[in-house]
């Protein structure tokens, strides 16, 4: 008689994995991006938006990790939750930075945290919770993936070492992790009008309050109307010569019924190399 003494099946190991890298923002500069007054407060309000938004998509996804089964995924979500909230910690300490250079951001944060706390995560089910953060995902990578191919042909705009650093840095891992939210929407409720509805959310949401704070940034500069009509001018020259239809075609891939985040090879790519020479592997 012979016994079967084949070995365990090997333990699934995350290829997702959280990076802590260091950040000094006591030198940024008011005008960091490109010296421009419009592009520093578009992105600084982007930045305004990840802390409590990186923390709304980790509790959306991980409410359902006891109904995951797939111990490959149950690992996924672990990583893209350290990943998240490594994140989140990194553009906390910027706020620091915006308050030393005069800008009041407490007025906003308050709101916005209300808003995406207070209301949407308390009434919205939180299935649609879950799509709308798969979607925001979804963004989040294609912004990513645009940095990235920015970044490796030359053309990234935003020089300031440090803010550089860390929104590429945030880049890469977003790549890592972009499949993991769709991933788990599909096995908890694949229905595409879910999808859909998590879209729309996400959509308004998203460029909403990123518009308002943004906004709200910008109107405390007090820069000379001719200098923001200049820099408009600008970055309509800027975006016809480099392209700005990305979130346009986002939104349609997103769309497809057979949609799935890891169909795009070409950002795994970007983010391999960009984490290779950044010393990030």
């Amino acid at each position: 008689m012979t016994m079967d003494v084949s070995a365990p099946a090997p333990l699934p190991v995350s290829t997702i994995r959280p990076r802590s890298p260091r950040f000094d923002f006591d030198a940024v500069p008011r005008r960091w991006f490109a010296r421009s007054v419009i592009g520093t407060h578009l992105a600084n309000g982007l930045n305004l938006l990840f802390p409590a938004g990186e923390r709304f998509f980790v509790r959306s996804v991980r409410r359902y990790l006891d109904r995951i089964e797939d111990p490959q995924l149950r690992e996924n979500i672990k990583g893209f939750s350290g990943q998240e909230g490594l994140h989140a910690y990194a553009h906390e300490r910027y706020f620091k930075a915006l308050e030393n250079q005069g800008y009041e951001i407490r007025r906003f944060l308050s709101f916005y945290e209300m808003f995406a706390y207070g209301i949407v995560e308390k009434i919205a089910p939180a299935q649609l919770c879950l799509a709308a953060t798969a979607a925001c995902e979804h963004f989040t990578a294609t912004m990513a993936a645009n940095a990235l191919a920015r970044e490796a042909d030359g053309s990234m705009v935003a020089q300031d070492p440090t803010m550089r650093a860390l929104f590429l840095w945030h880049a890469v891992e977003e790549i890592e992790h972009r499949s993991v939210a769709f991933d788990v929407l599909q096995q908890v409720n694949p229905s595409f009008e879910l999808r859909v509805a998590g879209l729309a959310v996400a959509t308004s949401m998203l460029f909403g309050l990123w518009m308002i704070a943004a906004g709200s940034l910008l109107v405390q500069d007090r820069a000379r109307p001719e200098r923001l009509a200049r820099e408009l001018r600008a970055r309509r020259e800027f975006r016809s010569r480099h392209g700005s239809t990305e979130f346009r075609t986002a939104i349609l891939a997103y769309l497809r019924r057979d949609f799935h985040p890891s169909q795009d090879t070409t950002c795994d790519e970007l983010a391999r190399a960009y984490a290779a020479a950044a010393g990030l592997s």
